[in-house]
């Protein structure tokens, strides 16, 4: 995506001011969603003693530390910072936009928890293609750090569950 269609895209946003609310408010209803979800379903694997806790536990949190390692090795910079925009999406953090985290940690706990139960991993991935859509929306990924992101959620959240 080039800096004229970040463009014309956040002025068409910002012309409507209840856009930027609700990419705001998506992004953190998204957020919350997932981040809710997971541990309640962690606690709920712990008390009924369920082995599944331990692929559950650590699915995500290695490959979140793998994720952002290797994010921190190629530190690619953000759409705000290359192009002459302001975020939507309250951000200043600079480089380390690829892979997105957040879509990325969507993804994966979609996938970890599609293995306990299917309707809640298809709520969360429907949940992380929302939120894949506001981060570039909001103007602090790029479309290519979102896909990827998602894509690596999608490949642990396999792996981790097939070893």
């Amino acid at each position: 995506m080039n800096e004229k269609t970040y463009e014309k895209m956040i002025k068409i946003l910002g012309s409507h001011p209840y856009a930027l609310v609700m990419i705001k408010g998506i992004n953190k209803l998204t957020t919350t969603l997932v981040y809710f979800i997971y541990p309640i379903f962690l606690l709920m694997l712990a008390f009924n003693g369920d082995l599944r806790f331990w692929r559950v536990f650590l699915t995500p949190g290695i490959s979140f530390m793998l994720v952002s390692s290797f994010r921190n090795h190629t530190d690619f910079p953000r759409p705000y910072e290359v192009l002459d925009i302001v975020p939507i999406i309250n951000k200043s953090t600079k480089g380390k936009s690829f892979p997105s985290r957040h879509v990325f940690s969507a993804f994966v706990i979609a996938m970890t928890l599609y293995y306990i139960s299917v309707p809640v991993g298809v709520i969360l991935m429907f949940a992380g293609i929302i939120l894949a859509i506001v981060r570039v929306l909001g103007a602090v990924h790029f479309p290519r750090d979102v896909v990827v992101g998602a894509m690596i959620g999608i490949l642990f959240g396999i792996i981790g569950f097939r070893l």
